[in-house]
C-alpha cells in the first residue's frame, strides 16, 4: 500500500443506484480525478438510471435482486475479477446527498497509512436542515451508542460515504444483502481491529425520495436489521 501522496494508489468507487436517474450524472461528474473507475450498480431501476450513468462515463452493472447489500456485493464481485486489485474502495450513494468532491478527505488518511477505514460523518453543523429524517438521526444515535457501550467504538454515524483498503474489506467477508450493510462493515471492522476514523462531511437534501428512511416500512426494516447485527455481535 503506497504511503506517500506522490505515489497515489488505485481508487475505485461503487455506487448502488435504484431509480436515481435525476441525480446519478451529477454524482459521477463531481467525483475527483483521483478515482480510476466509477462502478454504478443498477439495482432494478425502472427509470433512466442506466442510460444516464453510462452517458456520464461510469461502468454500469445490473443487480436485479433489490437490496443495498446486494448491489454493493455485485460491485465487489466485478472488481474481484479484474486483473489488478485496487488499493482503496469507496462506497457512495447515488442520490446526490453527499458531496462527491469531498472523496479525497476520506481517502487521504488511508493513503498516508494512518487508517484502514474512514467514514464520512454527517455532523450536524455541516448538514443541511431537513437532509436527514428524525428516524435517521435517532437510528444513527442509537446504533452508535450501542456500539460504544458494547464494543468501545467511537463511531458517531453509519454514513454510507466511506472508504476502506481493499484488502481489509475482503477480510471482512461482507454478507448482508439489504439494510444492514453499513453497520455490518463497522462491526466487523471492530472485530478485526482495523484502524478506523471518521471525517466530517457535508450533507444535503437528496434528489428524489429515500427508498429506506423515506418510508415507514423502510425505516422499520432498516432499524430491525441494524439492531440485529449489533446484538448478534454482542453475544459472539
Amino acid at each position: 500500500m503506497p504511503n506517500q501522496l506522490n505515489n497515489l494508489p488505485d481508487i475505485k468507487v461503487i455506487i448502488p443506484a435504484f431509480n436515481e436517474a435525476e441525480s446519478i450524472a451529477e454524482v459521477i461528474k463531481e467525483i475527483p480525478d483521483s478515482v480510476s473507475e466509477i462502478v454504478v450498480v443498477n439495482n432494478n431501476s425502472s427509470d433512466k438510471t442506466v442510460e444516464n450513468a453510462k452517458a456520464a462515463g461510469a461502468t454500469v452493472l445490473s443487480e436485479n435482486r433489490k437490496g443495498y447489500g446486494y448491489a454493493c456485493l455485485k460491485g465487489m464481485d466485478y472488481i474481484s475479477k479484474q486483473s489488478k486489485a485496487p488499493d482503496i474502495l469507496v462506497f457512495l450513494d447515488g442520490d446526490y446527498s453527499d458531496y462527491p468532491e469531498e472523496l479525497d478527505k476520506l481517502t487521504v488518511p488511508i493513503i498516508k497509512g494512518e487508517f484502514d477505514f474512514v467514514i464520512g460523518a454527517r455532523v450536524k453543523r455541516l448538514r443541511e436542515e431537513g437532509s436527514m429524517t428524525p428516524q435517521q438521526i435517532f437510528g444513527n444515535w442509537l446504533a452508535t451508542f450501542l456500539m460504544k457501550v458494547m464494543f468501545g467504538a467511537t463511531f458517531t454515524d453509519l454514513g454510507p460515504f466511506r472508504a476502506i483498503r481493499y484488502d481489509k474489506l475482503l477480510s471482512l467477508n461482507m454478507e448482508d444483502k439489504t439494510y444492514g450493510w453499513t453497520v455490518e462493515m463497522q462491526l466487523k471492522a471492530l472485530k478485526k481491529k482495523l484502524a478506523y476514523t471518521e471525517v466530517p462531511v457535508r450533507y444535503k437534501k437528496r434528489i428524489g425520495v429515500s427508498k429506506v428512511s423515506g418510508t415507514v416500512k423502510g425505516s422499520i426494516f432498516a432499524g430491525i436489521k441494524i439492531l440485529g447485527w449489533i446484538f448478534k455481535y454482542s453475544i459472539k
